[in-house]
């Protein structure tokens, strides 16, 4: 291991060269340049981009338009966060952290901006009455699950695929640390779908619309290029959940989303 870097008495930022990924980033927040937002003709205004954390947005809307839930109907603007769409002074006026996805929900008597997946989730979830039980047992376990992936993905994404995919050079240590974390969440998944069909029960919900773009996409070979790296066919509940949840008409237009 190279031990030569030692952190200096005060952190200072500087870019990184030829990484765009890593250079998007600063310490201050905010606005840096001025555009208004697109508002299209449909009740539902999202913002966002086809990642895991856009489609569990976009997988819960066309679940609910599938069941006829016509206040669900929403125009797709595309966030472009390579070209640095996320810091317009629109979008930072409904999400201030500058992370997609984001919603502006024109449905009622006043606009609701709504950021951070999860809360999108729950936000149609109630707002709708569909895909999260509303007392009880059952409604505890799903936002157990809901905010198990909302803590875990970032190791996932943020760890193991900024440092296997991303970072510009491949280092062992940090390759490694997420790696196994992610194991170990896939393995935490694996015992979880051993006892039901879905991950908080026998209910599909909110909670496997979260879970499955980020855990279903990794065991079905399609994020990070790294099912054979992390053996992900052991996990086989986990697979099997995957591709039934793969199977669903909305989540297959949910993930295929056109933005324009």
């Amino acid at each position: 291991m190279n031990n030569s870097y030692i952190p200096p008495t005060i952190w200072k930022n500087k870019a990184s060269s030829g990484n765009k990924w890593a250079n998007m980033n600063s310490p201050d927040s905010g606005a840096r340049f001025e555009r208004e937002l697109p508002v299209g003709r449909h009740p539902m205004q999202l913002y966002s981009l086809g990642t895991p954390n856009g489609q569990k947005v976009t997988i819960m809307l066309e679940e609910l338009l599938a069941l006829g839930v016509k206040k669900a109907a929403y125009d797709a603007h595309l966030i472009d966060i390579g070209e640095l769409d996320q810091f317009s002074s629109g979008f930072v006026s409904v999400n201030p952290n500058s992370k997609i996805p984001a919603l502006v929900d024109n449905s009622g008597d006043e606009p609701v901006n709504v950021f951070e997946s999860a809360s999108i989730l729950v936000h149609l979830a109630e707002k709708f009455g569909r895909f999260l039980p509303a007392f009880g047992s059952a409604r505890t376990q799903t936002l157990n699950w809901l905010f198990w992936a909302q803590g875990s993905a970032p190791f996932l994404g943020g760890g193991f695929g900024h440092f296997y995919v991303y970072a510009e050079e491949k280092q062992e240590y940090p390759i490694d640390r997420f790696a196994m974390e992610t194991k170990r969440q896939l393995d935490v998944l694996d015992k979880q779908l051993a006892k039901s069909s879905y991950v908080p029960g026998e209910e599909y919900t909110i909670a496997d619309m979260a879970i499955w773009p980020w855990y279903g996409s990794l065991v079905l070979g399609n994020l990070y290029d790294a099912a054979d790296f992390l053996q992900v066919e052991s996990y086989r509940n986990v697979v099997r959940w995957a591709k039934q949840v793969e199977a669903r008409e909305a989540v297959q237009r949910g993930h295929n989303v056109r933005y324009s």
